[in-house]
């Protein structure tokens, strides 16, 4: 128990004394607005909230985001493949390659896709 007490105490403190050391050596400035501003997709935060949205910046990270998720998504498939009946993860994995494919189809066809007017 006293062992314990001491290691986090010991910790604490080796974790303090680096904060601090890392505040005071830290190049701070207060007149360096831009570093301290958090980057919200081009726009400067501290100006007008009414300015017309980039619908293209939109577009983009919702592609990503979708991307993402089905990337995540297919990953698993090989690794399973050992794992399970063929037909049960051939049916599978086809249906699920064939609903991308076909949102993809789709958005393509609605022309979510075209990057210039």
């Amino acid at each position: 128990m006293v062992t314990t007490l001491i290691m986090t105490l010991l910790s604490f403190t080796i974790s303090l004394i680096v904060m601090m050391i890392s505040s005071v050596l830290a190049k701070k400035t207060i007149l360096d607005r831009e570093k301290n501003s958090p980057y919200e997709c081009g726009f400067d935060p501290k100006g007008s909230a009414r300015l017309p949205f980039s619908l293209r910046f939109f577009l983009i990270a919702v592609i990503f985001l979708i991307f993402d998720v089905e990337i995540t998504l297919l990953l698993p498939i090989a690794p399973v493949f050992n794992l399970t009946n063929t037909l049960a993860w051939f049916l599978t994995s086809t249906s699920f390659l064939l609903v991308l494919l076909l949102g993809l189809y789709y958005e393509w066809k609605m022309g979510a896709l075209n990057w210039s007017n």
